[in-house]
């Protein structure tokens, strides 16, 4: 069902989209979701005021228009009439000032008020129309606002930490929670209300598969339409007739890194010297290699080089091992006994490195890193947790020595949220409990700078800095590397990656796997 480029096709509704995950969400309120399996469900339930389009520049989501005022301080948003909720109530200007009362309530556990903790007054001029001023200019403050608005009428006087709206939620979006079945699935279904029309798919499915091997076999017999793949499936595994046949391979440039980050609270860690040798002492090159098979490159910092926050001035340390070795004994760390393992005052340097369960490359990365390690006398040991209970019980808890995950920055560079010293709570980013008065500094300072240019000379120092005190070891940025089935049409790579016209996919009739229709509006 092929229509040639002069004549208008027209597309059909049905099917299903589906989807693994290797985590399963932790909440659906969008404040509270600070993992990427949640944040994934959460951007197709909900809507913020902006979003950005395929060029990754700013539009209209919820609002439909803004103006800018008094020098960058004032934001005028004229929000669209046509929004309404799930349960079908009209959404207002209430419901914006309700989500942003809930983010600069200290009792709520989420990660992302920073972003709104510079705003003096937000008013609801009338049911379409919101008047935000800042304390003084704020750079972020329009992208910030692609935060998802949270309806009032459903969460006025709840707790928002235990609230069941989190298993429960209702939306603006696209999509409509439907079922949640733990460690499964969640289904959505299309809402037939939502302002920019109907989606073609009928469903959003999301299937839990903790372990990466069996999400490709999953791929393989087709109970997945889409799903990331490891760089040896993208290479290796993906090299057959009916995956050609069957699959669209994607490998595109990504916002994010991979890292181990450090408890820095622990004695061990105290001292920038053992951190420097640690990074000196592990084979970027060697990780890319072994666990990316050669699809990424080293990471130099906090920013990606796709960032325009970038500094290229900053280069991923060489490897050096005898570098490394002497660091460590100037901070102290000999082999005193000669048994091969470096010890002071009498305690080896020893450590756990935990990481989730189902990534193998992050698996990899830690053995790796541990090889390294040990050959310079420094013992490590690896944990691997499944998600839920690694974000609640070591990383919110921050009960653990270091950590190996990956961090999916958003095209604004502003990460005052993740490196500023007053972001330590737990559920906020900043886990780690980096601290540095010059980068506080400069996080304001890029954060009230409009002019692109000045703000990038700021970041670029942010990047020089954190880079030399390595609170994070910087590991790698990988390629995006993913499958989608050929049966979805309307699929076209941009800037933003593919999913930024999801609502416009669709598949021909004669072509569609999952044929049960979506259920009436309310």
């Amino acid at each position: 069902m092929l229509c040639a480029p002069s004549l208008s096709c027209a597309k059909d509704y049905g099917d299903a989209f589906v989807t693994g995950s290797i985590a399963d969400a932790r909440t659906l309120l969008p404040m509270l979701a600070s993992d990427s399996a949640s944040s994934a469900i959460c951007s197709m339930i909900f809507n913020g005021l902006v979003k950005y389009d395929k060029d990754l520049n700013l539009t209209g989501d919820l609002a439909e228009r803004w103006e800018i005022k008094e020098g960058g301080t004032v934001i005028v948003f004229h929000l669209r009439r046509d929004a309404v909720w799930h349960d079908g109530t009209p959404f207002t200007s209430r419901d914006v000032e309700f989500t942003y009362r809930c983010l600069i309530d200290p009792s709520v556990k989420t990660p992302y008020s920073g972003d709104f903790e510079r705003i003096q007054s937000l008013e609801a001029i009338d049911e379409h129309t919101v008047k935000v001023t800042y304390k003084e200019p704020f750079a972020p403050a329009l992208s910030s606002w692609g935060m998802p608005v949270v309806p009032r009428h459903k969460l006025q006087g709840q707790d928002l930490n235990t609230s069941l709206f989190q298993r429960e939620p209702v939306g603006t979006g696209p999509y409509r929670f439907s079922k949640w079945v733990t460690q499964q699935k969640i289904e959505l279904t299309s809402f037939p209300g939502y302002f920019e029309g109907r989606p073609y798919l009928d469903r959003y499915i999301t299937r839990v598969i903790p372990d990466e091997s069996t999400m490709f076999l999953e791929l393989k017999v087709q109970g997945l339409d889409s799903a990331g793949l490891t760089p040896l499936q993208y290479k290796r595994q993906t090299d057959t007739r009916f995956f050609r046949d069957s699959y669209t391979k994607f490998r595109l440039p990504s916002f994010t890194y991979v890292y181990l980050g450090y408890n820095l609270l622990d004695e061990k860690f105290a001292d920038a010297r053992v951190r420097r040798a640690l990074n000196l002492a592990v084979d970027k090159n060697e990780l890319i290699a072994i666990v990316l098979l050669g699809m990424g490159e080293p990471s130099s910092g906090p920013f990606v080089p796709q960032s325009w926050a970038f500094n290229p001035g900053v280069k991923p340390a060489a490897f050096a091992p005898k570098e490394a070795q002497r660091l460590l004994h100037e901070a102290g760390w000999l082999d005193s006994d000669n048994d091969g393992w470096l010890d002071r005052k009498g305690k080896i340097f020893e450590f756990t490195i935990a990481t989730n369960q189902g990534n193998e490359e992050r698996i990899k990365c830690a053995q790796v890193i541990q090889r390294r390690l040990k050959d310079i006398g420094i013992r490590v040991k690896i944990k691997v947790v499944e998600w839920s209970v690694f974000v609640s019980d070591f990383i919110n808890a921050r009960n653990f020595e270091a950590v190996l995950l990956g961090w999916s920055l958003p095209r604004e560079p502003d990460n005052f949220d993740i490196w500023h010293s007053s972001k330590t709570r737990p559920g906020e980013f900043n886990f780690v409990g980096y601290a540095n008065p010059r980068v506080d500094e400069l996080l304001l300072k890029a954060r009230r700078t409009f002019d692109e240019k000045e703000r990038a000379g700021y970041y670029h120092e942010i990047h020089r800095i954190i880079y030399d005190e390595q609170p994070y070891m910087f590991l790698f940025v990988p390629d995006s590397l993913s499958a989608l089935h050929k049966r979805f049409r309307e699929v076209v790579p941009a800037n933003a990656g593919i999913g930024y016209n999801f609502i416009e996919w669709w598949v021909p009739r004669d072509e569609q796997r999952y044929r049960a229709r979506i259920e009436a509006a309310p």
